[in-house]
């Protein structure tokens, strides 16, 4: 078990010594070789008219109609359609 025990320390040490010598790569670096996000902010616009809204992101490429969908509007405190609209 001494000798084990002697090749297991000898090898931890050795591979602590490899891992120390690897340049450490930045997140920033990561980050910035991405390419350009292909999704949008958009605004969903209640169809009831109470001017609440949610705001969203779209993919374009996928999705090239208008959006819209069933969300709770909490000023009539009812599931609406709301549709897409602008972010101005």
């Amino acid at each position: 078990t001494h000798t084990t025990t002697a090749v297991i320390d000898q090898h931890l040490r050795s591979s602590h010594t490899i891992l120390i010598n690897f340049p450490i790569m930045h997140a920033t670096r990561i980050a910035l070789a991405r390419g350009k996000g292909k999704t949008i902010p958009i605004k969903l616009l209640s169809s009831v008219g109470t001017g609440f809204f949610y705001t969203t992101r779209k993919n374009v490429s996928r999705s090239t109609g208008k959006m819209a969908t069933v969300k709770y509007d909490p000023i009539v405190k009812r599931r609406v359609l709301f549709n897409e609209a602008k972010i101005k």
